[in-house]
């Protein structure tokens, strides 16, 4: 199983410490200019990247790749552009099309890297993300953000705000998970659903006290749900 992360906190294998202790060999990348290397332009080049990382360690077939939002669009790529190497997809917080964002998202990130009162107020917002988080790892995960910075996290929505599958998604083969945490304080639209009413037997759970980071907020309850769909699918 990988676990494959997203922008900010989401950008390194903290967030997903309870999925890494639930599942023993599971494997969670850090992807390439989150603190070290260059950063991709596009989803397309973060799924080869990915392809290539898994390569290198012999994972070729049979994946399972569970991903939230940069991460998920990775792992939905992944799974149209190479079918018979993934077993199933988990997604979480993502969809299948450019993002709806309130105006103003990128360029607060923009001045949140060269200004120190706009940098604090872009690190509060991103703790009140954590609300259904045990208070522990919302710290671990806001240090994550202060490594990372909101640089990263600006081009990696630009990424995100550049995939579009709608035109393939008809044709996604591995099995598919999609999860979402109804009290989201971002209050996006519900782009799980409509990957979930566009993959014919797709499954599409929604958690009630669980927001941006579902994995993270209520961790034995997505665990149980992860669990189940693999047993029933694969």
């Amino acid at each position: 199983m990988v676990f494959i992360h997203g922008p900010g906190a989401g950008g390194c294998a903290e967030s997903f410490v309870h999925q890494l202790k639930h599942y023993p060999g599971s494997l969670a990348p850090t992807l390439p200019g989150h603190l070290e290397g260059q950063p991709c332009a596009s989803v397309e080049r973060y799924t080869e990247w990915l392809r290539g990382w898994l390569w290198s360690k012999g994972k070729r077939q049979d994946l399972v790749l569970v991903g939230y939002t940069l991460g998920g669009c990775i792992a939905l790529q992944y799974g149209l552009d190479y079918p018979d190497e993934v077993k199933a997809l988990v997604l979480m917080t993502t969809g299948m099309r450019p993002r709806e964002r309130r105006p103003g998202t990128l360029e607060f990130r923009l001045k949140a890297a060269e200004d120190s009162e706009t940098y604090r107020e872009w690190l509060e917002t991103m703790r009140h993300q954590f609300l259904f988080m045990e208070p522990e790892l919302a710290d671990r995960l806001v240090e994550s953000h202060r490594k990372v910075g909101p640089l990263s996290q600006y081009r990696d929505f630009v990424v995100i705000d550049q995939f579009d599958v709608r035109n393939r998604i008809k044709n996604l083969k591995p099995a598919l998970l999609l999860i979402k945490g109804v009290d989201d304080p971002n209050l996006s639209p519900e782009y799980e659903l409509e990957i979930h009413e566009a993959v014919p037997g797709s499954q599409y759970l929604k958690f009630k006290n669980a927001g941006h980071f579902p994995f993270a907020e209520r961790p034995a309850e997505v665990n149980r749900a992860i669990d189940e769909f693999l047993a029933s699918r694969i």
